[in-house]
């Protein structure tokens, strides 16, 4: 989930009914002979300058799956074909998270990674989710100010975040309000079902990251029948899109920081943060209190205690925490910085962006069309938010406030259709590791619940959003890889230990090979 600054997404009372007549999945599934089912792909060189194995095709399907007859859509669709036939047995549907990421060249980056036995098994096809990248893309003429929906919660300027959030819905509803009440998972799924028509496959294979995961079950969900070999990858519970799963980055947090108190005590003679676990966080809250009284002039850049405390998730990885939290600490005390800091990627990891990032609101438009379009348990009473987010400030000190306050979501048209029922079983396979920013462990736990018949593998002591093939020594890789080579589910649940045992100490995120849509704040 929100993975533009996004990072970043609920348990309240039932689903909100609509006056518009909820689908079922058989409505949904348009008849065989609609327009769309038999359309043929008219693959294509993606690029002259990637491999002639990298194709594209565009594919249309209906805006509103109710009339399939009615208004269509582009989906952007890319593949990479097995390169042994004999061994084909299917195809595998990829996707990088978000909601609003581009997957289109993950067949390009997948063919590389994936072991041989794993990779000659399948057609590699990629897909921009619909509203996002080639696939039709929406807007909501949203500036960089707009986008940045981490605010804290403050008396005196709740007033303006109230603003904010009935402006950004607003100019969604101008922009794209003819077409934001389809951007939703349920239709996304239902475009992945087009995809395995179109392809003529009996039944689809999947990986799906983050909000892919949730995505993953829809389909499982909705098409049953239709879903082969599953692997849910760093899961988001169905039981809290999408206000709790935001919520879920506070308390998730809340015992990452008091682990990352005690890595950073353990090396206090190396970064001089405290020599105990309180006396780092002492450290850490001197230093926000400090922020807050006079912004810090870090390399430029002005910081205040409320940027230190949105970078959350660097918490996770007490390797990148701590250099991060001791160079901030020196251009406090206006001391030169630490030896070996890197300016650049210390202020990556306080904003939360990457070098890639592109100046577009595209993947911020589709991320608010989703979580507000998949459910109407967000609440619409101003009051609720500012109640919540001042009680979750002082329960989650770190970034309660952030999580729990007001979204756009509050002044969001309701939904078309209700949230789909974790009801059927999903004989899929579900992948965490323990330490993850984004969708952390008890929310990959809610998945693993949710999917009757699904098994979970457990990275323990792993840390970082994503585990599978981005980090080429995680010990899940094996079992993922048996289960994508043979179809076969381990007989139960799986907990393996990462790093391996005797292996050196790794307290550094590992590389991520798979790119995520932005910086950490989204699914």
């Amino acid at each position: 989930m929100r993975l533009k600054r996004l990072a970043p997404l609920l348990a309240t009372a039932g689903l909100i009914a609509t006056t518009v007549p909820l689908l079922t999945s058989t409505q949904a599934a348009a008849a065989p002979t609609a327009d769309h089912l038999r359309q043929k792909p008219a693959w294509h060189r993606c690029d002259p300058e990637q491999p002639a194995s990298y194709e594209c095709a565009t594919l249309k399907v209906p805006l509103d799956y109710r009339r399939p007859d009615g208004r269509t859509i582009d989906i952007a669709i890319s593949r990479m074909k097995s390169e042994n036939p004999a061994e084909r047995q299917g195809v595998l549907l990829l996707n990088p998270g978000g909601p609003g990421g581009s997957g289109l060249d993950l067949p390009l980056l997948m063919n590389g990674l994936m072991p041989k036995n794993v990779r000659d098994g399948y057609d590699l096809i990629g897909f921009d989710p619909r509203g996002v990248g080639a696939s039709s893309p929406i807007t909501c003429g949203l500036n960089d100010a707009e986008q940045r929906f981490e605010r804290a919660y403050r008396p005196e300027t709740f007033s303006s975040d109230v603003t904010w959030a009935r402006t950004v819905a607003d100019k969604c509803r101008e922009k794209a309000g003819d077409v934001l009440p389809h951007i939703t998972t349920r239709n996304t799924a239902r475009d992945m079902d087009t995809i395995r028509a179109v392809l003529g496959e009996r039944k689809m294979s999947y990986l799906g990251y983050s909000y892919g995961t949730y995505l993953g079950a829809v389909y499982s969900q909705m098409y049953p029948e239709r879903t082969d070999r599953f692997v849910l990858d760093s899961g988001v519970d169905p039981q809290r899109i999408w206000r709790g799963m935001i919520q879920v980055w506070a308390t998730g947090a809340e015992p990452a920081f008091a682990r990352w108190t005690q890595w950073a005590a353990q090396r206090s003679a190396e970064y001089g943060l405290g020599e105990t676990p309180g006396a780092v966080s002492d450290t850490f809250w001197g230093l926000v209190e400090r922020a807050d009284r006079e912004p810090i002039d870090f390399e430029g850049m002005k910081v205040d205690g409320d940027m230190i405390r949105a970078a959350r998730a660097v918490f996770f990885h007490p390797a990148q925490a701590t250099p991060l939290v001791s160079a901030l600490k020196a251009a406090a005390e206006g001391r030169p910085q630490p030896a070996g800091a890197d300016p650049k990627e210390l202020k990556l990891q306080l904003t939360g962006r990457t070098a890639e990032q592109l100046p577009t609101d595209n993947s911020t438009a589709v991320f608010w069309a989703v979580a507000c379009g998949d459910t109407g348990s967000w609440p619409r009473y101003t009051e609720q938010y500012e109640r919540d987010a001042a009680k979750d400030k002082v329960k989650y000190p770190l970034y309660g406030d952030f999580a729990s306050n007001i979204k756009p979501c509050a002044f969001w048209d309701r939904p078309v259709e209700a949230a789909t029922p974790m009801h059927k079983r999903a004989n899929v396979l579900t992948v965490q590791n323990e330490w993850d920013s984004q969708t952390p462990l008890t929310s990959g736990e809610g998945l693993h619940r949710a999917l009757k018949g699904s098994r979970m593998v457990l990275a323990a002591g792993a840390e970082g959003h994503g585990v599978y093939l981005f980090d080429t020594a995680s010990c899940a890789n094996a079992p993922v890889n048996e289960y994508l080579a043979t179809g076969r589910l381990p007989a139960r649940d799986v907990t393996c230990q990462n790093p391996p045992a005797g292996a050196e100490e790794r307290g550094a995120a590992p590389a991520k090979p798979v790119p995520f849509p932005g910086a950490p704040g989204r699914f």
